[in-house]
Order: structure tokens, then sequence, then C-alpha cells
């Protein structure tokens, strides 16, 4: 099993730089793995239901040799249908073994996202926020008992 408790991250690297944000890439990796399986090979939509939770849906957007990027969102009832949130786009690059949040909801309605949102002003910030976002987010999903393998 993956894990990114093994992740070695440079001596190097600053908290909040740029090669701490590739640790932090990396790991995103090693988490969705852990939920999907093989990266390359998702299916194009695929719902995960658990016990007690919202339905989590992964829905592939973009495929190439080297990438793959797709939509990740909860699905929450409501009365006329469902909506869906925080409807995070996200990149795979498959050679590089890195998972980068490209973008997430513009609108947040709990408040700790939107403080989170709120201060993260230049692009490597913006990039530390949705990534940090995705990482636990994934480790929530997992703990939650969510997964995509078949």
């Amino acid at each position: 099993m993956l894990t990114d408790v093994l992740s070695i991250v440079s001596w190097r690297s600053r908290p909040r730089s740029f090669v701490a944000l590739m640790s932090l890439y990396e790991s995103n990796y090693l988490r969705l793995a852990a939920l999907t399986g093989d990266l390359k090979s998702m299916d194009d939509v695929r719902v995960s239901r658990v016990p007690e939770d919202c339905d989590l849906r992964l829905t592939v957007t973009e495929r190439s040799p080297y990438t793959t990027s797709f939509d990740l969102t909860y699905l929450f009832p409501v009365a006329d249908g469902l909506t869906t949130y925080p409807d995070m786009r996200v990149r795979v690059y498959h050679d590089a073994r890195l998972v980068e949040a490209q973008e997430w909801a513009s609108q947040h309605e709990h408040e700790a996202l939107r403080r989170l949102r709120g201060v993260a002003e230049r692009e490597l910030d913006q990039r530390w926020a949705r990534n940090t976002m995705l990482n636990k987010w994934l480790e929530y999903c997992t703990d939650r008992g969510h997964g995509f393998r078949v």
C-alpha cells in the first residue's frame, strides 16, 4: 500500500515554498491512488457511497498520455434533486506522480473555507490553499471508507 507518511521532504524546502508544494502534490498523488487504484485507468464517472456520508463523485474530464483531469465533488441531496460541492478540478501528472488541485468552488458556505480562500492572495498561496484542502479532503474520504476501486 502506498502511503504519504514515508514521503521524503527535501531538507532545502521551507514551509509554503515551491519545493514543499511539490511534496504536497506527491502526498495528494499517494492519497488519491489509495482511493482509486490505478490513476491512469480511472473510469470516466465513478460514485463512492458509504453509510452516513454524502456520495462522492469523480468525473474524468480530460485524458492525455501524461495527464488526467477530473472533477471531484460531494453530492448533497436537496429538495429538488442534488447539489454539488466543493466542485474541485484536479489534474494527475502520471509521469511525475503528482496530483494538483487546479480549481475549486468560487464561493464557499463553510466559514473555515471562506477564511482559507480569503488569505490566499498570491498564486503560490492559492495553490497551497487548494492543495491543502484536497489533501485533507482525500484523507477524510479515506477515513470515512470512500473508494473508487472496482
